[in-house]
Formats: structure tokens, C-alpha cells, sequence
């Protein structure tokens, strides 16, 4: 029998690679405690609140979820003082960056994106074999001027992860502006895709971008946010677009029908208006942040400074990949970056105290080491 053959470009796709999981390190190397600080999620979990109705879903899980995630879209709607049709929810924004790239990319088109963007956005791209315009960082940062010179009659999406993963720098909102302005000068009205998983480590920053006021003057802009981050439910997979109408509606006809679980919208539908542990989660990762800093000064580590929950660090003359090895075996799990070409960092995620603590214990150990 002869079976059909996959498209082209699924032959050369590699999937994403997750970070490591907290069991199959604890099998590897027979270790009672791991500390996960791979994946820059929330080290609090998500609010107590969540604990309250999980007895009760049982009862719903013989039902197929709501469709559209109607409720939640009506409460995002309400929080952001905009109306439901301007919402879609996704199964995390994994879901919709790949949504709009179905949405809107042929083989004949092509992206924009920075060099060391959040890796989605390229692979989304090679799905649906379209060409990828990469554009050199500056400083790290997302260089906006050289990206939107860079966009032609065939760019259908520009990808801006603000701040970005993995080196956690923020384009300000003049850059944005700019980008934008610059754009709609050129006749060029590509999806402008701003993601921003970090928005609430981020907001207070200086000049971070209101992108909500800017969607209202910029009709191809498409902002991206999580619940897996501050709200602790990254293993329930849950995020949402705001753009026009317009938008929203092409993004829901290409989207899969009850795309979010029933436990999902439930959830996220109860976390999104719990201030208390925002406020508590943000103040950890402020607090921990400058403790991390402080270590890595002392040990005369370069750094990137980050308005996220998680940190780019140079540990040259070292590889990554040995960095993360040697802190693998005494059960702290990191992210080495060499699938971001940043074969001599490793990003870090800021955890509790404790975990911390010991990131830095095992970190100065291993490099004293191989400095003897």
C-alpha cells in the first residue's frame, strides 16, 4: 500500500523542544528534589481561588466546552473596555500565532521578524512554507527601524514579541509608533502580531507600550497575551488576541471548535480579575530579580536586564549546553540557548528564594570548578 506523502515543508519542520520535565529528571539521575527554572513560569502557581471550583468541574467534563469561550471572552471584553467580537481565545498563544499564520500566510508571502524573536513565530512560517525575512537585534533589542524596512507587498505579518523571549528587553512605545507610522507611509498594511506574554511583568516599565490605546489607531495591529505567566496556568493552556473585529472574525473561522477546555475557561475566567496574587507574584519577581543581579555582579557574570520573570545570561567562556548539563545533575533545570543562536547563554527563571538560593550555590560551584 502505498501511503500519501506529507507536504514539503513538514519534511525539514522540527518541532519545539519544551523545556525538561520535573519527572523525567527526577528518573535520569535518581534525584528526590528538582527546582524548574526553564520555562519562566509563575514559581507561586496560580491563586488559591482556583482550588475553590475544581471540585464542582467535574461535573462538566462529559460536556463539550463552549464553543467560542463566549464567557471568558465577555469578561476579557469587559476588563479591557472593548466588545466580545474584538476577543478570541486560543489554547495559549502557541495556538493563535499559529492561527494567524493559517489565517493569512501562502508560499508566495512572507514574514518579518527579529533574529532572536520567540522561536514560534519562524516555525509557524516554515508550516505553511512561506519565506522568513530574519533582521539582525541591536543591543538585544528588537531593531523596529530595520524591520519595517524590510517589509514589502508580500510581508502578511510582522511578529514582535515585546518584551522579548529570551533576552527580556521591551521596545518602547515611540518605536512602536514609529514602526507603525512608517508602515501606513509606505502603503504596507501588514498583521503586526505584539506579543505579550510578559505584559504585566512589563507595564510599569518606562515608555512600555499602551498597545490597547494603539489598536484604536492602527487597525492591522494584533496584540497577544497569556494566562501561563503571572496567572500560573501554563499547564492549562489558555491566551487571547485583541484586534478589530475584522480581524478577530477571519482568526475565528480558521480556528478549531472547542479549541479550550471546559477546566480552562473556567479558570482563566476566575484568575483574571485576582489582583492579589498579581500583586504577589510581580513583587517575588521584583524582589528576586535583584537578588539574582546582585549574585551575578559579584561573580562578575554579564547579564541582560529583563522586564520579565526570567534572565539571559552570559556565561562565557563556558557553552550553554555544559552550563545546563552540570546544573541538570544537581536537579536545577535552566534553558540553554543555542536553538536562539546564544550558544554561550543560558536563560534563567526567576523562582522563589529557595530555589534561587540554590541556583546560585550550584551555578558558582560549577564554574570555580572548571576554573580550576
Amino acid at each position: 500500500m502505498k501511503l500519501p506523502v506529507a507536504r514539503k515543508e513538514i519534511k525539514n519542520f522540527q518541532p519545539y523542544i519544551p523545556g525538561k520535565s520535573i519527572e523525567e529528571i527526577k528518573n535520569k539521575f535518581s534525584l528526590k528534589e528538582i527546582y524548574k527554572l526553564a520555562s519562566n513560569e509563575n514559581p507561586l502557581g496560580c491563586s488559591k481561588k482556583v482550588k475553590k471550583i475544581l471540585n464542582n468541574l467535574y461535573k462538566t467534563f462529559h460536556r463539550y466546552p463552549e464553543g467560542s469561550s463566549l464567557i471568558l471572552r465577555e469578561k476579557i471584553a469587559k476588563k479591557f473596555r472593548i466588545s466580545k467580537e474584538e476577543v478570541i481565545v486560543g489554547a495559549g498563544t502557541d495556538e493563535l500565532i499559529e492561527l494567524v499564520a493559517k489565517t493569512y500566510l501562502k508560499k508566495e508571502d512572507n514574514i518579518v521578524v527579529s533574529e532572536h524573536a520567540f522561536i514560534r513565530y519562524k516555525m509557524a512560517a516554515q508550516l505553511m512554507g512561506c519565506k522568513i525575512i530574519s533582521v539582525a537585534m541591536k543591543n538585544f533589542l528588537h531593531d523596529l527601524i530595520s524591520m519595517g524596512k524590510k517589509v514589502n507587498k508580500r510581508t502578511k505579518i510582522v511578529f514582535i514579541a515585546n518584551p522579548n523571549n529570551p533576552t527580556g528587553t521591551y521596545n518602547k512605545e515611540e518605536e512602536l509608533i514609529w514602526l507603525l507610522n512608517y508602515l501606513r507611509t509606505k502603503k504596507f498594511y501588514p498583521i503586526v502580531v505584539v506579543d505579550e506574554a510578559y505584559y504585566e511583568y512589563a507595564k510599569s516599565y518606562k515608555n512600555y507600550p499602551d498597545t490597547l490605546k494603539l489598536r484604536k489607531l492602527y487597525p492591522n495591529l494584533l496584540i497577544l497575551r497569556t494566562f501561563s505567566k503571572i496567572y500560573g496556568l501554563a499547564g492549562l493552556r489558555v491566551g487571547f488576541g485583541i484586534s478589530r473585529k475584522e480581524i478577530i472574525s477571519e482568526l475565528d473561522r480558521v480556528r478549531a471548535p472547542f479549541n479550550v477546555s471546559v477546566v480552562s475557561q473556567h479558570i482563566a475566567n476566575i484568575v483574571l480579575d485576582d489582583k492579589e496574587h498579581i500583586e504577589k507574584s510581580l513583587n517575588l519577581v521584583v524582589k528576586e530579580k535583584e537578588f539574582l543581579y546582585k549574585n551575578l555582579d559579584k561573580l562578575k557574570i554579564n547579564y541582560i536586564p529583563s522586564a520579565t520573570n526570567f534572565i539571559l545570561i552570559d556565561v562565557s567562556p563556558y557553552k550553554g549546553s555544559y552550563i545546563f548539563k552540570q546544573l541538570l545533575s544537581r536537579g536545577i533545570i535552566v534553558r540553554a540557548m543555542d536553538e536562539y543562536n546564544f550558544p554561550k547563554h543560558i536563560r534563567v527563571t526567576i523562582g522563589t528564594h529557595k530555589e534561587n538560593l540554590l541556583f546560585i550555590k550550584y551555578f558558582k560551584e560549577i564554574i570555580k570548578k572548571k576554573g580550576n
